[in-house]
């Protein structure tokens, strides 16, 4: 099979006919999100717009409806940083009964200046980032077995210097980088630890996860803007100073190939972690990432998945 790495027709990610697919991407309203979205609905999926704005919602859907008036999609409100807007809409969908072929955990919010929490009184990183889409894959795990789904969670570069500090999984001691850091290193070992419990209980999941290296998306302005800091027009300035270095930052076409490989290429990997394939895996065509030793250590995942349970009372039987 062809490797990412080493392919040079993988400056772009072939799409197959995803006709009668169904993929459900949170965060879908922009960024990463909508670009996945539109490329999934080019290919015929039917796409779930999983976001917490019901206008920002239908702004994106109209914006992929002008350029593929063929698109099939719908609008479906989460809100990752509450526990019940997760269960409802895992409830909706599993209401629906229909299998769930691709689900991309993309949403998130990132370095907030000051301390925030969750309806449910998580650190918001974490609780966002990382709890809410673990609740999410566990509600919704009937429906991605039934659809042999492919599920892709979006980590981070910055996940190289995460820890998973047992006692300030909340950061109560908050630092913006190192909350950010955290859940994003959450994120990168619960795609590898869903992959493992697929194949040792047969839920038939593919299970990987992707980082988008530098990417340019709201990201870098919605966070350390929260609340009115005033702190985002500092990171706005170092951002306008720095993308026009093609080598340092790349747009959103770019930046969601890692994660459309390993969501939909048939040589992507389970367990296996996705990035651009440029210098530092900053920008390129989609490669094999790194992934980084804290997220290799098994005996750190099956705790983080035990702790999740216990946080957010979504448990996952065999």
């Amino acid at each position: 099979m062809a490797s990412p790495a080493t392919d040079p027709r993988a400056a772009d990610v072939a799409v197959p006919d995803l006709a009668g697919k169904l993929a459900v991407v949170t965060g879908a309203n922009s960024g990463l999100g909508f670009g996945l979205t539109e490329r999934f609905a080019r290919a015929g999926a039917e796409v779930i717009l999983a976001v917490r704005n019901q206008q920002r919602g239908e702004d994106a859907m109209a914006r992929i409806l002008q350029r593929v008036p063929q698109a099939s999609l719908s609008i479906r409100s989460l809100d990752l940083s509450s526990l019940a807007s997760v269960a409802a809409f895992a409830a909706s969908l599993n209401s629906d009964g229909r299998p769930v072929d691709f689900l991309l955990n993309n949403a998130g919010v990132m370095m907030p200046p000051r301390r925030e929490t969750t309806e449910d009184g998580f650190e918001l990183q974490f609780g966002s980032n990382y709890l809410g889409h673990f609740a999410l894959t566990a509600q919704l795990l009937p429906l991605l077995r039934a659809g042999n789904a492919h599920v892709v969670s979006l980590s981070s570069l910055i996940a190289r210097v995460g820890r998973l500090d047992w006692d300030e999984l909340q950061s109560t001691n908050y630092s913006p980088t190192r909350a950010y850091a955290r859940s994003k290193l959450a994120m990168l070992m619960f795609a590898r630890e869903l992959q493992r419990r697929s194949v040792a209980n047969g839920w038939g999941l593919r299970s990987n996860a992707a980082h988008p290296g530098s990417t340019v998306t709201n990201l870098q302005v919605s966070g350390p803007g929260l609340n009115g800091s005033g702190k985002a027009s500092a990171v706005q300035r170092v951002s306008s100073l720095t993308q026009r270095w093609a080598w340092l930052w790349q747009q959103v076409p770019q930046g969601i190939l890692p994660a459309l490989y390993a969501a939909v290429s048939p040589d992507a990997v389970g367990g296996a972690y996705y990035g651009p394939g440029g210098f530092q895996e900053l920008t390129g065509p989609a490669a094999l990432a790194k992934v980084p030793p804290r997220a290799r250590n098994e005996r750190d995942a099956v705790r983080l998945w035990a702790e999740s349970e216990k946080l957010t009372g979504v448990t996952v039987s065999n």
